[in-house]
């Protein structure tokens, strides 16, 4: 499912998931190596026409990844971690590669990303937003598509 698939199902969650996303520049991507291995690189993520897009350097070996192995993990930048406003939120999925010249002239014009330029979609298997409610309790909101959204609450 894509970013406007979701946020249709959970206008409130994909609300507090772009806010947090806009509130710093840089993020964490995970994705996996040749061998299996994690890897974790800094990235600029955007939330255009109902898209989570993923936009890199051409032949980062990010983009490498994901082309062997669409399977990531994206996080939220935690800031300096006093002012988690929205909570920790984390996005995981697959990434596919946009190779059409319209589609990559679109997000040229709205992003004007230095190029060239590895472009991917996201399509999302689970948002998970992690926050701490009255100062008493871990509080989870699980999303994954098909599924009601699930909250888990921790004293």
């Amino acid at each position: 499912m894509n970013w406007a698939g979701f946020a249709a199902a959970e206008p409130a969650l994909a609300r507090t998931a772009e806010a947090r996303f806009a509130a710093y520049t840089h993020h964490v991507l995970a994705t996996l190596r040749k061998d299996g291995s994690p890897r974790t690189t800094g990235l600029e993520v955007r939330f255009l026409g109902g898209e989570l897009w993923l936009g890199m350097m051409p032949g980062s070996l990010k983009a490498l990844d994901l082309r062997r192995d669409a399977r990531f993990a994206l996080q939220a930048n935690p800031g300096d971690g006093t002012g988690m406003g929205g909570g920790d939120v984390r996005i995981t999925g697959r990434a596919v590669e946009v190779e059409d010249p319209e589609t990559k002239a679109g997000y040229v014009k709205e992003v004007e990303p230095p190029e060239p330029f590895h472009l991917f979609r996201t399509e999302l298997t689970e948002v998970v937003r992690t926050f701490v409610e009255d100062d008493a309790h871990l509080v989870l909101e699980i999303w994954q598509p098909g599924k009601p959204l699930r909250t888990v609450r921790r004293a």
